[in-house]
């Protein structure tokens, strides 16, 4: 543990000036902000609407959602795996960094949850920043009814089902971007990827969930289901959810066989 530990603070400081550790702060600061802004400023189109604080809730967060499900989360996960990665390409430094006194597995592993911690970040961001500027509107908006509902469950639970799902796409760029030095292989292929799981994810094909870039967008999907009295309570550990898990799980195991074959180039 205490070699992953180092591997880990190493990543962060390798890291922390980059555009994919930042984003990961930047992008829920500005989205949010921009959600928030178009509920604030047209908030005598959203009052006609005479929503009950649930109702308001779930359309001002789905409006994040929907846009992190389908688009921004599988866009991040790509260049965020390869920004990892890429900093040993870049340089050269696959060689040095396998010859420092500390376990492969170890330093592979810590790229890894490195890669992990930045959407966890992310996310912990969208779910904090939606509740916060939520109670924000009611303030700035009294005829707002988001004092009317509490929406933390909602939130963790749906943002949980966000990170899960978006664990098997991390993976597979994972190996893309161990593969490949350049931007545009795995950049190009994860595109492509993302296209599929979208067109699939809407025509409602059975197996769409078997595509790892559609899972974030059809586990979101079932939020919608009604559960008990609570019309935004679900389960967080549904299909697509583990087949996620599934991938990640495989995958991660095939790419320290690859990293540990870089390691003797």
């Amino acid at each position: 543990m205490r070699s992953i530990y180092i591997s880990f603070i190493s990543e962060f400081y390798k890291s922390r000036k980059t555009l994919a550790f930042w984003a990961a702060i930047l992008i829920p600061v500005a989205i949010c902000s921009l959600v928030s802004f178009g509920f604030y400023s047209g908030a005598d189109k959203v009052l006609l609407l005479k929503a009950p604080g649930m109702m308001l809730w779930a359309k001002y967060a789905g409006a994040t959602l929907n846009v992190m499900g389908i688009l921004v989360m599988p866009f991040y996960v790509m260049f965020m795996a390869f920004s990892v990665n890429n900093i040993e390409h870049k340089n050269d430094t696959w060689k040095t960094l396998f010859a420092q006194p500390l376990n492969k597995f170890s330093i592979y592993t810590a790229k890894y949850l490195f890669a992990v911690t930045l959407i966890f970040i992310c996310l912990f961001l969208f779910a904090t920043l939606t509740y916060g500027f939520g109670h924000l509107l009611q303030v700035l908006v009294p005829k707002y009814t988001f004092n009317q509902y509490n929406p933390a469950n909602f939130l963790i639970n749906s943002y949980s089902k966000l990170f899960l799902s978006s664990l098997g796409i991390l993976s597979l760029q994972f190996i893309f971007s161990l593969i490949w030095g350049d931007f545009l292989k795995p950049i190009g292929i994860g595109f492509v990827g993302t296209i599929m799981g979208i067109v699939a994810g809407m025509v409602d094909w059975t197996y769409a969930y078997l595509i790892p870039y559609s899972l974030p967008a059809l586990a979101l999907q079932l939020t919608q289901v009604k559960k008990g009295k609570d019309p935004l309570d679900f389960e967080i550990f549904t299909r697509e959810i583990w087949v996620s898990l599934a991938y990640a799980a495989v995958l991660f195991i095939a790419g320290y066989f690859i990293v540990t074959k870089k390691s003797i180039k």
